[in-house]
């Protein structure tokens, strides 16, 4: 069922309600529309994990304010992103902005329920919008949830992971806390959501504060490419990415987008910044690499409005929600080909 979209030319993009990408809010499908969902995609204004600068909370909002201008057709894959997929814009998560894990267990949970139909065995997928980078643990147990339920992922399988990210985020804890922005990818291994030997780690630099924050990436299985390999020797990053989709490629997988991947002069607006980063080309150029993965959820967070200058980082956010829908509506566009093919050669 094609997404719903206001008619630009009657409705201009600068006029009515701002939703992610001007999705129709979940609440006006009918309980049949709501029922044959693609992606659902949901704002969690929350930041009580940050270690540094606060603000993320208010990045849905932002999001969704410079998403008005993300058009429907990707050049690069040649697919219509509302033309295969059904997506909705399910509102913002509950949150409760004192307890972080009760918000993120509340998250995960109200996430987990969106839209569920018994009858549908294949649920529509998450995509959360933060907030800081604490909310993807949120977003991946859900997920998970929704997938075991459906009989999609076996009891005790992880998800493959692709992770954009300045920052590691598997530190066990900060100042005596182990939940926060530092640590989402530890907890959520220890718990077997995700698969470490099958998360690649993109754009990740220094400074550390020591040596041995690399250490559980490591040991776990963690594939990194460091931001110095993207920028010295682009041709070698991209293959890496292509070797990491081919090898995983069967399996379930997740797309986790930190803005602090950028350098700072293309997302200045985020709480943890990091100079020597990625370009906005070289982190969609690897980001539609990803092609052929079985994308099931993903995420893009840390988008601090207070410090974004011209609202470029918003901007960039907006974007990285439509590659990755494009990436599960190239994939769907062909398989439809195969079965096509496959029913006039019977």
């Amino acid at each position: 069922m094609p997404t719903r979209l206001p008619d630009p030319r009657r409705t201009p993009r600068f006029a009515g309600v701002s939703t992610f990408c001007r999705y129709p809010l979940l609440e006006t499908l009918s309980l049949t529309e709501a029922s044959a969902l693609d992606w659902l995609i949901f704002g969690v204004p929350h930041d009580a994990g940050v270690t540094y600068r606060p603000g993320a909370r208010f990045g849905p909002r932002a999001v969704r304010d410079a998403s008005q201008y993300v058009k429907r057709f990707h050049v690069i894959h040649e697919v219509d992103v509302c033309e295969v997929l059904s997506i909705a814009d399910a509102g913002d998560a509950p949150v409760s902005p004192y307890e972080l894990k009760a918000a993120l267990d509340g998250v995960a949970t109200w996430a987990a329920e969106l839209a569920q139909n018994p009858a549908n065995s294949a649920p529509a997928k998450l995509f959360a919008v933060g907030g800081d980078h604490s909310i993807a643990y949120a977003n991946i147990k859900a997920t998970v949830a929704r997938l075991r339920a459906a009989g999609k992922l076996g009891p005790q399988q992880g998800l493959a992971v692709v992770h954009f990210d300045a920052h590691l985020d598997t530190v066990d804890s900060v100042w005596g806390a182990t939940w926060g922005h530092a640590s989402p990818f530890r907890r959520a291994i220890e718990e077997g959501l995700i698969d470490p030997k099958a998360m690649l780690s993109i754009g990740v630099r220094g400074p550390l504060n020591a040596a041995s924050d690399l250490d559980y990436a490591r040991s776990t299985g963690i594939q990194i490419l460091p931001a110095e390999v993207v920028i010295e020797d682009e041709g070698t990053a991209r293959a890496r990415v292509l070797d990491f989709v081919a090898t995983n490629k069967n399996r379930p997988a997740y797309v986790t987008f930190d803005v602090d991947a950028l350098d700072p002069a293309f997302a200045p607006g985020t709480g943890t910044l990091c100079p020597g980063g990625l370009t906005s080309a070289q982190a969609l150029g690897l980001l539609r690499r990803c092609a052929g993965l079985n994308v099931v959820g993903g995420d893009v967070v840390e988008v601090l409005p207070d410090r974004d200058v011209a609202g470029i980082t918003a901007f960039f956010a907006a974007h990285v929600i439509f590659e990755v829908l494009a990436l599960d509506a190239v994939t769907r566009k062909v398989i439809c080909k195969v079965n096509r093919n496959a029913t006039s050669s019977a």
